[in-house]
């Protein structure tokens, strides 16, 4: 089993993927909205990817966040409001703000896991400071740290109650980025003391969530020439040693264009630097078999962590799924936002 998580490239698996998928077994893979259409058509891939790998518990990601990152959506799915409603209902009520926060998140959940979806890419704890790119913006729970923080847990616990994995993203923080890692290299000059008292705060206080997501960004404060990801300082010193984060950790996208060189070049550096297993989401089979050829095996620390995250994944709990979505549109009625 390799150290890697992939994409497909359509709605059904052609049969080269699903041999290259055969051969190289990943541990997991990741859809994206070009891979859905109906409840049907995603529960069948779900299942032929499972097929081509042989594993039934294995996990298949999602970015399901609400708002402008949701890959389910009408008519199949309903809207869910950004994750910044949850901030803006704190402001008025914190007790409504966490139960909503925790019930928005068990609810998308449920969705997820009819479809064979079992980790969303949630909750995101990045602290959005005011001159921040805008990639994160109405993605973040709130503008403080700790509220972030509280609302943050309660979507872990709703998630878990839904019988899907979350993931904690983007660790130490993509807040201070004032560009899209998407797009370009973000570089954050805060000092260590100003990432500590407000970006790295959340990631410390949700350390024991099972999973987290890096973030292609440089902090110079702390080694100007890798960004986290291929970092073996950040990894080693801020997220392993400052957090105690001991769960799986897992690179951001490598096709993302904050990072330079060949696809193995990046494999090797984020394996290097403290990563447990690499992400790659568009689907291009070259890509792919770049970083195949690689990628090690899960061994070692890396798969005790898989395990360890596996480990905690259940069956949801039982609730009146219709009831309770009623209740979630009152309680985010103040907030709500026709235009997420």
């Amino acid at each position: 089993m390799k150290a890697v998580i992939f994409g497909c490239a359509g709605q059904e698996l052609t049969a080269a993927e699903a041999a290259f998928f055969a051969d190289v077994d990943p541990w997991g893979f990741i859809l994206f909205a070009r891979n859905i259409d109906n409840p049907d058509q995603v529960k069948g891939l779900t299942q032929a990817l499972r097929e081509c790998v042989g594993r039934e518990d294995m996990p298949i990601l999602i970015d399901q966040e609400g708002g402008r990152v949701a890959r389910l959506g009408p008519p199949h799915w309903r809207s869910r409001p950004p994750m910044d409603r949850f901030g803006a209902l704190y402001e008025q009520d914190p007790k409504a703000a966490k139960r909503a926060a925790y019930w928005g998140a068990r609810l998308m959940a449920h969705e997820l896991s009819a479809l064979g979806i079992n980790v969303n890419c949630v909750p995101v704890l990045d602290v959005p400071a005011a001159d921040g790119h805008e990639i994160i913006g109405d993605r973040a729970l709130a503008r403080r740290a700790d509220i972030i923080a509280e609302l943050g847990q309660e979507v872990a616990s709703g998630t878990f109650a839904g019988g899907v994995l979350p993931i904690i993203k983007h660790i130490p923080g993509h807040g201070r980025a004032k560009a899209d890692s998407h797009l370009e290299l973000p570089v954050v000059t805060a000092s260590l003391e100003e990432l500590r008292a407000v970006d790295f705060l959340p990631f410390k206080i949700l350390n024991q969530a099972p999973m987290a997501m890096t973030a292609h960004v440089v902090y110079s404060a702390i080694d100007p020439d890798n960004v986290a990801t291929l970092s073996e300082k950040i990894i080693h010193d801020i997220i392993r040693g400052y957090m105690g984060f001991d769960g799986l950790l897992m690179s951001d996208d490598l096709s993302m264009k904050a990072l330079s060189g060949s696809f193995e070049a990046r494999t090797e550096q984020a394996i290097a630097a403290g990563c447990d297993v690499i992400l790659h989401c568009n689907g291009d089979g070259g890509e792919m078999e770049a970083i195949a050829g690689a990628a090690p095996t899960l061994r070692a620390e890396a798969l005790r962590r898989a395990d360890a995250a596996w480990f905690q994944y259940g069956q949801a709990l039982p609730a009146d799924i219709e009831a309770e979505e009623q209740r979630f549109a009152q309680m985010m009625a103040p907030v709500f936002q026709a235009n997420v």
